[in-house]
């Protein structure tokens, strides 16, 4: 499976992006019942968990984003997205999904940079 991640880009605070993430390689009955997750990592820290949907598509937010940020998932497609709203500087970092256990390899996620 590789994952691999878009939609990132160079936005000013209070604007909207719609990431995706894709599973390719993956067949439905492997990607559908994961629990999938949005993550982020700014340089010297450590990644960080933002939101997770079951196969189901029941999500689960971090206090970080819960209220800003939506989770959702198309396993047609094997793809899951987030939806990121009034962004804010302290967003800024490189988005990746991936399980919510690390099941798969890492992608190169996709880069978020929120001007103030």
């Amino acid at each position: 499976v590789q994952l691999q991640a878009s939609g990132g880009g160079l936005v000013q605070t209070g604007d909207s992006l719609r990431l995706s993430c894709r599973a390719s390689r993956a067949i439905f009955s492997t990607f559908a019942p994961e629990v999938m997750a949005w993550y982020r990592q700014t340089p010297g820290k450590q990644r960080e968990l933002l939101a997770s949907i079951t196969g189901g598509g029941t999500p689960d937010y971090t206090d970080s984003v819960r209220g800003r940020f939506a989770i959702s998932r198309d396993n047609s497609r094997k793809t899951v997205y987030l939806q990121t709203n009034n962004l804010k500087p302290e967003d800024t970092a490189v988005y990746y999904c991936n399980t919510i256990s690390d099941r798969w390899p890492w992608g190169r996620g996709t880069q978020v940079t929120v001007s103030s």
